[in-house]
């Protein structure tokens, strides 16, 4: 079975089910600059070539295109971009490695997996703690996706995967050189993101530290490599963190970072965008419920302002689709929180925002009293509110705005409040 591994990578049905992924997913194009529009017809062309290749262990696959994401901190995060062609490749390995190994990954890990979510996590972990086991050990893995040891991967895929032919496939990718400012650089470790292998190969990688904490009978949760571990008292997550540091340093050659990582209490930890807070139910005392954690709800109103900033080139129209594009979500994402009062109050000041776009796109001062007066405005208000002094932003949140252009018109123009969409989610 194992051996004629790479016969199933190629074979027709798989790499369909690979070339419809790919496309549907789109994304930039590598540094031979091919579209995934190009793709097919690409393929039309040099596939019997390609897959002699890959049957034969000649494929070679070409350098990953190297692009730095700013992360919110100020530092950046290195993307690794394949070609449209290896991400094909990849994904119809992906399509044939993923089966086999899922079949061991635990529970506990959700990151990057058919039927679980961040949500799943993010439930569990809120169980745990209401549960009492309110110690908890929040460790960061220091540039994990930069520091994954090849050959330890390797090993744990060669456990399972005995076809020498698809064994050295993945160590080609693995050992692609990446392209940064025009320079070619060797890698000798790390599994750059943005290629469809790369989630699977880190869940593959620590799973290890799965199954280290799951036979020492340890509540955990992983998210790819963003996990923490619950424990009931702080000796025990003193002694359970000491362990995990010591197996992730000798055993998988992870570094920790560490000052981001400690011991935590609910009402000082936060996972994936969330918070903590005491729960006000009655009889609920000593638990917990999720809320948005301050920086998400910065980020938020980060991109809504981008969106309705009056300086950017758009039409409204343009502006409300992708308002509702960030409003939903955030939403869907952030469901799970106690968020609908905040939710109000950013309603009023995007619908404000927007109010000001209208005021600025009429400019011309007769141009605002005639719009006025189609809004039911009298002829000496309309004049006088043409003319003001006041800013624009001030003119905004004023009633003569406010009364014009309200709610009902704002949505007979598309509009949709986050308050209504956190609603219509509530009723399913």
């Amino acid at each position: 079975f194992f051996c004629k591994m790479i016969e199933q990578v190629v074979s027709k049905v798989n790499m369909k089910r690979a070339y419809q992924r790919v496309y549907r997913n789109g994304g930039s194009a590598g540094i031979d600059k091919m579209s995934v529009a190009q793709l097919f017809f690409h393929l039309q062309k040099t596939w019997d070539d390609t897959k002699t290749s890959l049957l034969s262990g000649q494929y070679l696959p070409q350098p990953i295109k190297g692009v730095e994401i700013p992360k919110p901190n100020g530092k950046t995060r290195l993307l690794g971009i394949p070609t449209v062609q290896d991400r094909l490749t990849q994904q119809a390995l992906h399509q044939v490695l993923s089966p086999i190994f899922e079949k061991e990954f635990s529970a506990f890990s959700f990151g990057f997996r058919p039927n679980k979510s961040a949500h799943d996590a993010l439930q569990t972990s809120l169980s745990y703690i209401n549960e009492g086991y309110q110690h908890i050990i929040d460790i960061d893995l220091k540039s994990f996706f930069d520091e994954v040891d090849h050959s330890i991967l390797l090993q744990l895929i060669y456990q399972r995967i005995k076809c020498p032919t698809t064994m050295k496939l993945i160590r080609k990718f693995l050992r692609a050189p990446i392209m940064i400012q025009g320079k070619l650089k060797k890698r000798r470790k790390g599994v750059p993101q943005g290629g469809p292998l790369s989630p699977l190969l880190s869940n593959i990688l620590l799973h290890e530290l799965d199954l280290f904490l799951m036979e020492r009978g340890v509540r955990f949760v992983r998210y790819a490599d963003d996990f923490s571990i619950y424990v009931k008292s702080e000796k025990a997550a003193k002694r359970v963190g000491n362990n995990v540091y010591v197996f992730l340093r000798d055993i998988l050659k992870l570094p920790i970072n560490r000052e981001k990582s400690g011991k935590r209490r609910p009402l000082d930890f936060e996972v994936l965008g969330y918070a903590f807070v005491s729960s006000y139910k009655k009889g609920s005392k000593g638990q917990y419920q999720l809320v948005a954690k301050r920086d998400s709800w910065k980020k938020l109103k980060t991109s809504l302002k981008e969106v309705t900033r009056k300086t950017t080139p758009m039409s409204f129209d343009e502006r409300i689709k992708k308002l509702l594009e960030i409003q939903r979500g955030w939403v869907n994402y952030f469901s799970l929180g106690n968020i609908k009062r905040k939710l109000k109050k950013v309603d009023e000041w995007v619908r404000n925002r927007l109010r000001y776009c209208i005021w600025q796109h009429w400019k011309k001062v007769e141009r605002k009293r005639k719009n006025l007066m189609r809004l039911g405005i009298s002829y000496d208000q309309a004049y006088a509110w043409s003319r003001t002094r006041k800013g624009g932003w001030a003119v905004a949140q004023s009633p003569i705005l406010i009364t014009t252009i309200t709610l009902e018109r704002l949505e007979k123009r598309g509009y949709i409040s986050m308050l209504d969409i956190y609603r219509k989610l509530a009723e399913r």
